[in-house]
């Protein structure tokens, strides 16, 4: 067991992080921005961002809570940087991090080079024949696809290995137990399945089997549907189609699906991903303010990944990440502080 010390010593980032934000938020609640919003039309139809599980999928409509944006151009959003302050008004002056964080809504790369198919390398190639191979064989119908990052990292022409695979009617320790008896069978070299067990308190609300073929790790997740009690930010999970899988995903760019069993579709089910991505735009799929009320952790990692890549970050983003309810006065923030 670590000692006191030790503990202090790996839990201090975190600690400054979060204090960090909750300062962050407080003061960006107090400082006018000198556009709120992107331009006020509403998408006209649900049908056009459902993607295509259609209405009959159950998912509730999303159209309506997210702003339309036009063509991608450099003035594709308008500015949110801060307006002019006095320092009599004790706003942070040009340079802050306050600042900075603003002009993540009107700064970044540009439109960015995205592939239109994902090229694989031959190791991936290899393991995707592995996990068809292993389905056939044990004669099951589940739908493989890849998920989240390795998708985004592939159509942006980098190398990665991060892979998530979500299956459709299966459970990830199932899924492992089935290609290793395939494995087996082949009188190929099988390794034992670990299962991470869930753990809202790290905001990991979903169990997930990690396991090695060949040379290549993965991780093996069933698609999910999240639902969240009012007072309570433990979600209650069940079975979900593509679509509300997609849906509850953090950001859009990182809601995209490769579906290995479709022969490599990039599927964008909350269709919005693939074009924030060529417009390095971060956006939630849900509204931003349900998103960030689930988990609060969302905002950092909007920050993180707008950092990372050069994204911009929508202004509904900013706007939510520096509401009341998400911020450490909010019943959310409070929640979560007290799970820790």
């Amino acid at each position: 067991m670590l000692g006191g010390r030790a503990t202090l010593l790996l839990l201090s980032p975190l600690a400054l992080r979060l204090r960090g934000y909750m300062a962050l938020t407080s003061a960006l609640r107090t400082t006018p921005f000198a556009s709120r919003r992107c331009q006020p039309s509403l998408r006209g139809s649900a049908s056009a961002t459902q993607g295509p599980l259609g209405p009959a999928s159950g998912v509730p409509r999303v159209s309506a809570h997210l702003p339309s944006l036009p063509a991608p151009t450099s003035t594709s959003l308008p500015s949110t940087r801060l307006a002019p302050m006095s320092s009599a008004a004790g706003t942070p002056a040009a340079g802050t991090p306050v600042a900075a964080m603003a002009d993540m809504a009107s700064t970044g790369s540009g439109p960015l080079p995205v592939r239109d198919t994902v090229t694989l390398t031959p190791g991936e190639r290899e393991l995707f024949d592995t996990l068809l191979a292993a389905t056939r064989h044990a004669g099951a119908t589940t739908a493989l696809r890849c998920a989240g990052g390795w998708v985004r990292d592939k159509l942006l022409g980098r190398d990665s290995d991060d892979i998530d695979i979500a299956l459709d009617d299966k459970m990830g320790r199932d899924f492992a137990e089935l290609v290793n008896d395939y494995l087996k069978a082949q009188g190929r070299e099988s390794r034992h399945a670990a299962v991470i067990q869930s753990n809202p308190d790290q905001s990991k609300h979903l169990e997930t089997a990690r396991m090695k073929i060949g040379e290549v790790w993965i991780d093996l997740v069933n698609l999910r549907s999240e639902t969240y009690a009012a007072d309570s930010r433990i979600p209650s999970m069940t079975f979900g189609t593509p679509e509300q899988d997609a849906l509850r995903r953090d950001f859009t760019v990182n809601a995209l699906f490769y579906n290995i069993s479709a022969g490599g579709v990039v599927e964008d089910l909350t269709g919005r991903g693939l074009q924030d991505l060529r417009d390095g735009l971060i956006r939630t799929p849900l509204p931003p303010l349900e998103t960030f009320l689930d988990d609060p952790l969302r905002v950092l990692r909007a920050v993180r990944f707008a950092t990372r890549f050069g994204f911009r970050l929508h202004p509904d983003v900013l706007e939510a990440a520096a509401s009341e309810q998400v911020g450490g006065g909010g019943s959310s923030w409070k929640q979560w502080h007290r799970s820790r």
